[in-house]
This record gives C-alpha cells, structure tokens and sequence, in this order.
C-alpha cells in the first residue's frame, strides 16, 4: 500500500503545482477549479492510502523478498459466462438512442435494462463459497 500512497502524493502535489501557475498565468475560474478538484481527490485517495498502511502495516507487495505463496490463496470469485452485461449494455444503448429519437424507444430501453442489471446484480446471489 505504501506504493500506491506514494504514487496519489505524487499525483496530488502534480496537480496543487499546476493548478498555482495555471492560477497565476490564466484568470479562467473553470481551469482552476478543475485543476483544484483533481488534486484534492487524489490528495483524498492519497490520505486513505496513508492511514491505511499506517493501519495495517506493510504488505508482502510492499516487500522485495516476499514470496508468491503469501499473498496465495483465494482472491476473488470470477463467475461463469453470463449474458446480463451484453443485456445491460443494450439497454443503456436503448436508453441513449431513446432520449434523442423519442420516448417509445427509451421506454424500450428502460425495458431491456432493469431485468439486465437486475440478473447481473444477482446471478450468483444464492451462491455460497
């Protein structure tokens, strides 16, 4: 973790030092305020990574002479093939091409995206690992 907080310091103090001379070459408030809002999120991501190794300490990816088998294990569950995002992406289509040809084919679109995001969201609901 220790890595990742030092690359969003990195990237926040990028953006606090461009966003001071973009402030005093440019007078554009639209600039400045998103030069301002990009540090201070990633000032916000760098803070969190901070506390967190602070909390839990150092990692075995923080570590050179760490080995594979530490850090082995079961990670994630990846499920089997599923149709629901190709349905939840034509779906959203729908909705976009609905909201500039008309209303029937947004409600089309509404149609086809509930039931994609609601398989997708729970399709492995009942599972138990």
């Amino acid at each position: 973790m220790k890595g990742e907080a030092w690359l969003f310091t990195g990237v926040a103090v990028f953006f606090a030092v461009t966003c001071a001379v973009y402030a005093a070459f440019a007078p554009d408030p639209a600039g400045i305020a998103a030069l301002a809002v990009s540090g201070l999120m990633s000032a916000l991501i760098a803070a969190y990574l901070w506390w967190g190794y602070g909390r839990v300490g150092r990692r075995p990816e923080d570590r050179k002479d760490a080995r594979v088998l530490e850090v082995s294990g079961k990670r994630a569950f990846f499920p089997a093939r599923s149709y629901f995002p190709v349905i939840s992406a034509a779906g959203t289509a729908l909705l976009g091409l609905g909201t500039v040809q008309g209303l029937w084919l947004f409600l089309i679109g509404v149609g086809v995206l509930i039931p994609g995001v609601y398989g997708f969201a729970f399709q492995n609901a009942g599972r138990e690992d």
